[in-house]
């Protein structure tokens, strides 16, 4: 099995506080060596684990934006 590797290349906040010590977080990471993208998940105090989560392109978070904009 291929082992997964990251970089948390910039952090934009926290969304959730969890009573576990684990937040919901965007950020933007490098996933393998690759270019950095949007990415909204959980993640253990220490950033060394993280739980199931999302990442998005910067034309897929501009679109997510712009439809959660239409809402308003």
């Amino acid at each position: 099995m291929m082992e997964v590797t990251f970089e948390i290349v910039e952090r934009y906040g926290v969304i959730t506080e969890h009573p576990t010590g684990w937040n919901k977080e965007l950020n933007k990471v490098a996933w393998n060596g690759n270019k950095p993208k949007w990415d909204i998940r959980d993640w253990s105090p220490d950033h060394e684990q993280m739980g199931r989560g999302i990442t998005l392109t910067d034309e897929e978070m501009a679109k997510v934006v712009g439809l959660y904009g239409e809402e308003k």
